[in-house]
């Protein structure tokens, strides 16, 4: 069964371009949001990564960047405080845990030069 998915975006203040973003699965974080702290942080995000966004570009933050914002870059401590404050938005046509189903049958690259299918 594939999980839905939904992004948490934080801002740091109100007049910053840059956002941090989690993915977290739906059900469990609207479950954590609502008290139920008992669940595991591992189940509530989709993983364990935090995204800047800055010009509508998704790229990894440095540790300095966490560092100046969340006064630290350990992983668990940014997400937290990103579940906590942040606002939820949906995704549209991203699921987790959806990928290559079987890596035989491509080569997994996305060819964007223009060559159509022909260069697969």
């Amino acid at each position: 069964m594939v999980k839905s998915v939904t992004k948490v975006v934080y801002k740091p203040d109100t007049h910053s371009t840059d956002e941090f973003v989690a993915m977290v699965n739906t059900t469990e974080f609207k479950k954590w949001k609502d008290g139920d702290t008992g669940i595991p942080l591992a189940e509530v995000v989709d993983s364990f990564e935090v995204f800047h966004s800055s010009q509508g570009l998704l790229l990894r933050p440095s540790r300095q960047q966490l560092e100046n914002v969340f006064g630290t870059s350990k992983d668990v401590d940014v997400l937290t405080r990103i579940l906590q404050n942040g606002k939820e938005q949906p995704v549209n046509g991203f699921s987790g845990g959806v990928g290559v189903s079987n890596v035989t049958r491509t080569n997994a690259v996305i060819d964007c030069k223009g060559k159509g299918t022909s260069g697969i």
